[in-house]
């Protein structure tokens, strides 16, 4: 597995908020749904977002922007536009002043805004849940990212346009795992780009001796890894490589090796029925109560409680 393929695996939408968003201008949307992760991508016509803090960007057609929550931002034709409606935890819509909505802006299936087919188009797709991402995948990223049409073309745009007004049976596991794909392809494009600032562990790939050993850690986590077996495979002093690792990645080998199998055990928690036991073997562990220990060390709860927690957001969306 290469730091890419680690940094990726995590993106797992599960009923996504997803809609087209369809304006004439003046316009403009205040988002404050504490999202962990919002993808837009512009179809038609020319929009802004603007954050409370930070760089203002400008999107023209072709353009994908990526924002990572929970802190709140404007969408609008043009900085200056007043808000016309504030969208909130779940995708509940209101009038600026808190009123409700209630669908008067509502054009159909996944379909939003002021006509079909406004001068102003945008496929919006929104992780709900934290554990939706991973952790590290949201570490590295700034708040705001952008790929404009001229440096990458989406070849999703197509798909997703017919898709996202369909209305049949398994329609959301579709565009739940387009969005995925479409997230996937924006940010391999943009960690190429020279303004990325892809995490130390990321860049550390390129090392001809940390590189190799990232990947043997994220290969075979279960493996019973030592600095001197590792230090064995690189074919370098233990000292030389735990300086060279620690210089490059940020901390010490057995300490990334330990954060990268809670992160495994944490994803397998939610997204599998394995007993813990059996997550515990999976990632490196022993037994369950030596998971358990370093889990909450780490989390701050036990794997069950991490387990139980997922699975609440889950069912409260199905009911």
């Amino acid at each position: 597995m290469d730091a890419l393929t680690g940094l990726l695996e995590g993106p797992r939408a599960r009923g996504a908020f997803m809609i087209r968003a369809c304006f004439d201008p003046p316009w403009a949307i205040r988002v404050e749904d504490r999202a962990p992760l919002t993808v837009m991508l512009l179809v038609r016509g020319e929009a802004w977002v603007l954050p409370d803090r930070g760089e203002r960007l400008r999107l023209g057609s072709g353009d994908l922007v990526i924002a990572r929550g929970p802190d709140p931002y404007t969408c609008a034709d043009a900085p200056d536009t007043a808000p016309q409606a504030l969208i909130l935890p779940g995708g509940a819509c209101h009038h600026p002043d808190g009123r409700p909505l209630n669908g008067v802006m509502d054009l159909g299936v996944r379909t939003w805004g002021d006509r079909p087919d406004g001068g102003t188009v945008m496929l919006i797709g929104t992780y709900q849940m934290p554990g939706e991402i991973g952790g590290r995948l949201l570490d590295a990223l700034p708040p705001l990212l952008s790929l404009t049409a001229d440096v990458w073309d989406c070849p999703l745009t197509p798909v997703l346009m017919e898709e996202i007004v369909r209305d049949e049976p398994g329609q959301e596991v579709v565009l739940d795992r387009l969005l995925d794909l479409l997230l996937i392809a924006a940010l391999r494009a943009w960690f190429a780009r020279p303004e990325a600032q892809p995490p130390a562990w990321y860049r550390a790939r390129a090392d001809p001796v940390v590189g190799p050993v990232l990947r043997l850690l994220q290969d075979d986590p279960a493996h019973p890894w030592t600095v001197a077996t590792l230090a064995a495979k690189a074919g370098v002093s233990r000292a030389a490589l735990a300086r060279r690792f620690t210089e490059h990645v940020g901390e010490p080998p057995m300490t990334y090796l330990t954060g990268w199998r809670l992160a495994l055990a944490a994803d397998r928690l939610r997204d599998t029925g394995d007993t813990i036991g059996a997550i515990a073997r999976q990632v490196g562990y022993g037994s369950a109560f030596a998971l358990s220990t370093a889990f909450k060390r780490a989390y701050g709860v036990s794997p069950q409680e991490w387990r139980t927690r997922a699975a609440q957001p889950a069912a409260m969306a199905k009911t």
